[in-house]
């Protein structure tokens, strides 16, 4: 099984890497396998990669979910 998440860009930086904020937590991650990502996108995170650029509905519906099955016992 696999797990990908959103996350949001909040920095470019060299050699096709970004800096990520998820879930106020920020860790360098590849830009390699997407293009055209800019400051503030959010994107599907796996494994250390983007793997799709995802808008930002689709992201906050998503992070909505994912905190919501957190607080499920």
């Amino acid at each position: 099984m696999c797990l990908a998440i959103p996350v949001q860009v909040v920095e470019l930086l060299d050699d096709d890497c970004a800096l990520i904020d998820a879930d106020s937590a920020r860790k360098e991650i590849s830009l390699a396998l997407v293009a055209d990502v800019a400051v503030g996108d959010y994107v599907i995170l796996h494994v250390g990669y983007a793997i799709q650029r995802l808008d930002e509905e689709e992201a906050a519906r998503t992070l909505a979910l994912f905190a919501e099955l957190a607080q499920t016992p």
